[in-house]
């Protein structure tokens, strides 16, 4: 895994760049529940995140408030989840610092373009009652290029207020982080150097069903973090023949080998339960590492989408 020079892994706050996947494989088996990824921003993000995706409100805060006493320190909602409030009392809650939570929130398809996207960042603030945002995401490509570009820039402006730290994609095919990468040298063009935002994270469906190789490799030669969300494929793989081995030699249900293969990977996964246990045994995955082979056992080649799919939207 060739990993740019801006991607940096904080093991106990310590920095050290991963170079290729030979020192990330040794730099991951070192990974912990605390570790964390410098992003492009400049700001950190912890390598595990706790997904409230189809999380109802009236039960986010309790399994926001038990991930924390987990040990997470990550949550990714959106504005289509309908629990951004919750999931911000839960972080009020929680006797924790502010500034050790990271929050993601993401721009809903509805909200595309550049003053809808202002009325959905300020119904974040007014949903969470929060001094800033970690991440703020683009949902999905959709709304066309004028929508897109517009979103984008009510994002940035609202970076250069302070009132979000980090910027990034979810579900940008290449053809539309080629855009947009065309988009900020633009904005650069006329606003001047570092003054049109810069991709900080991307969230994708990432699994060894669904590997992404060209996406992957855009966002390692750019130092863009990859978020997975569906790293456990829903459930749905859990008996695949390749998983049982490590399941049997390492004692750890499917689960927790797809998490750690993600981990591996260098990505961020995002699993998501609302039940305690399985918060919890997704958090344990920091006590084995597969070999570069099982890695490589794993690389199935399969385009199988769990979910949705929108980068292959040609909006």
């Amino acid at each position: 895994m060739q990993a740019s020079s801006r991607l940096r892994l904080f093991q106990n706050h310590i920095p050290g760049t991963l170079k290729s996947f030979t020192t990330a494989a040794t730099a991951m088996a070192s990974l912990n529940i605390n570790s964390k990824y410098r992003m492009n921003s400049g700001h950190e993000i912890p390598v595990l995140g706790y997904g409230v995706y189809q999380t109802p409100a009236d039960v986010a805060e309790e399994v926001v408030l038990h991930a924390f006493k987990t040990g997470y320190r990550h949550v990714d909602s959106a504005r289509a989840y309908r629990n951004e409030g919750p999931c911000a009392d839960a972080i009020k809650k929680c006797g924790i610092s502010r500034s050790e939570i990271f929050f993601t929130t993401k721009v809903p398809p509805r909200s595309m373009g550049y003053e809808q996207t202002k009325a959905s960042i300020k119904s974040s603030f007014k949903q969470t009652g929060f001094d800033y945002i970690d991440l703020y995401l683009i949902h999905a490509p959709y709304g066309g290029k004028e929508g897109r570009n517009g979103t984008w820039r009510a994002l940035v402006e609202a970076q250069q207020a302070g009132q979000i730290r980090s910027l990034g994609v979810s579900n940008y095919g290449v053809h539309h982080l080629n855009e947009l990468e065309a988009y900020i040298e633009e904005l650069e063009s006329v606003h001047g150097k570092g003054k049109g935002g810069e991709i900080s994270v991307g969230q994708w469906e990432l699994h060894p069903w669904l590997g992404r190789p060209d996406i992957v490799e855009w966002c390692q030669k750019r130092g863009v973090i990859l978020e997975a969300y569906c790293p456990i494929v829903r459930g749905a793989r859990f008996n695949e023949p390749v998983l049982q081995p490590m399941v049997t030699k390492y004692k750890k249900t499917p689960a927790q080998i797809l998490l750690r293969w993600s981990l591996q990977k260098g990505f961020v996964p995002l699993p998501k339960s609302v039940t305690h246990s399985r918060i919890e045994e997704n958090a344990k995955v920091y006590d084995f590492e597969l070999t570069a082979d099982e890695m490589t056992s794993l690389e199935t080649g399969e385009y199988s989408p769990c979910s949705w799919d929108p980068t292959t939207s040609k909006d």
